[in-house]
């Protein structure tokens, strides 16, 4: 029964992780800003960390079925 909410947790954790590093990727590829006002390359780490940890979390939300 417990497992139920673990796939999902998981899961939505593993698709904003990689929606956010597919965002934060493209955006500084095309050399456009990731957050309004914001240093670049701050921005840029931020956002790539956030996604990392998300995946993380979601990786570990599955491993634990």
């Amino acid at each position: 029964m417990e497992s139920g909410p673990a796939i999902f947790a998981g899961t939505v954790f593993c698709l904003f992780g990689a929606g956010l590093l597919a965002w934060t990727a493209t955006r500084a590829r095309q050399r456009r800003p990731v957050a309004h006002g914001v240093s670049p390359v701050a921005s840029v780490a931020v956002a790539g960390l956030a996604a990392v940890i998300s995946l993380a979390l979601g990786t570990w939300c599955l491993t634990r079925l």
